[in-house]
């Protein structure tokens, strides 16, 4: 019981960040938090032969990266349909069939890899190393190339540390590097100016962008758009472009009326979100999507519904909600 404490004390405050690493590489909450867990069962049945040569947290992520590549074998990358094909032209068409094959990326709440930290650059450095973004981008890297440049630029070990994690050479780090940085470069979007969670600014906007869909106000929705948003909504293959065509799709097929949804300020990927649940026959409310907002130059550049009712436990919320009943996000 002793070794089991001892070991507990030693590798639970590794938990969080072993988490966002293996988010990172993963892309899915549910399979990062197997594979934190597949790390901590490993950890503990090799823990009597850890030798301290290495930091305890350099061995976990030896563990863990490992655990990654080897989920990563047998997986494709978890895209977002902005990553599949153009967008839809014709908002008020059927929308595109479903593709239940496609293993979907998915949002992960900042509450469960938050860094602890009291520095502010950190904590900021630690949310745009989780923006939906990159996380997207890095789905186009092969599993050990995204190991490398996680590794280094994400999370700064040499390039030395990066090759014998790997059991590679550093020349052959180095190399995967330039040419993962090359296809970043290549699928990443621009994203200056984006607001922080906790910027009042973005806190305001994404309190308009509530209220206006709560209310089904269309206009007021469209007004808080950039004129070249993006709203897409996982795992709906359809996706649109442009505020004229997201508003003809929100007008005809989301907020056909006012009370539809209740929406709830949450945070995913280092960016401002909302927990949107959907009115149902009974008057009560069940859980639809986790909207994850990106906010740039004053409006909503982005927002991505991950229609997934799966996600709100990852989040502490509730599936369903009485009328009059309102949720405490992320308790």
């Amino acid at each position: 019981m002793a070794v089991s404490e001892d070991f507990a004390r030693l590798t639970d405050p590794f938990r969080p960040e072993l988490l966002a690493h293996c988010y990172r590489m993963l892309g899915s909450v549910h399979d990062a938090e197997d594979q934190v867990q597949e790390t901590m069962i490993r950890a503990w049945r090799s823990y009597g032969e850890f030798e301290g040569r290495a930091s305890l947290r350099t061995w976990l992520y030896r563990i863990a990266t490992n655990a990654c590549l080897r989920a990563l074998e047998n997986s494709g990358r978890r895209p977002l349909p902005s990553g599949l094909g153009a967008p839809g032209e014709y908002p008020e068409a059927p929308l595109a069939a479903a593709r239940p094959e496609v293993p979907w990326l998915q949002p992960i709440p900042d509450a469960l890899v938050s860094a602890g930290s009291a520095d502010p650059a950190e904590i900021v450095a630690s949310r745009q190393s989780m923006r939906l973004a990159l996380i997207a981008a890095l789905q186009y890297l092969p599993a050990r190339q995204r190991a490398v440049l996680i590794l280094h630029d994400v999370l700064r070990w040499r390039a030395a540390e990066v090759a014998d994690l790997l059991g590679t050479t550093t020349i052959a780090v180095n190399g995967m590097l330039r040419r993962a940085r090359a296809r970043l470069q290549q699928v990443a979007p621009d994203e200056d100016q984006i607001h922080e969670p906790a910027d009042p600014a973005g806190r305001a906007l994404l309190g308009r962008y509530a209220t206006a869909f709560q209310n089904a106000d269309v206009t007021a929705v469209m007004q808080l758009l950039r004129e070249d948003a993006v709203f897409e909504m996982p795992p709906e293959v359809t996706w649109f472009v442009g505020r004229e065509l997201v508003g003809r799709f929100l007008r005809a097929r989301v907020l056909t009326e006012p009370g539809r949804f209740q929406m709830f300020p949450v945070a995913a990927n280092g960016q401002p979100a909302l927990a949107a649940y959907v009115r149902g026959h009974d008057g009560g409310y069940s859980a639809h999507s986790i909207c994850v907002l990106t906010l740039a130059t004053s409006r909503v550049a982005r927002v991505t519904a991950f229609n997934d009712p799966g996600l709100f436990a990852a989040f502490g919320l509730p599936r369903t909600v009485p009328a009059a009943a309102v949720p405490v996000p992320g308790r």
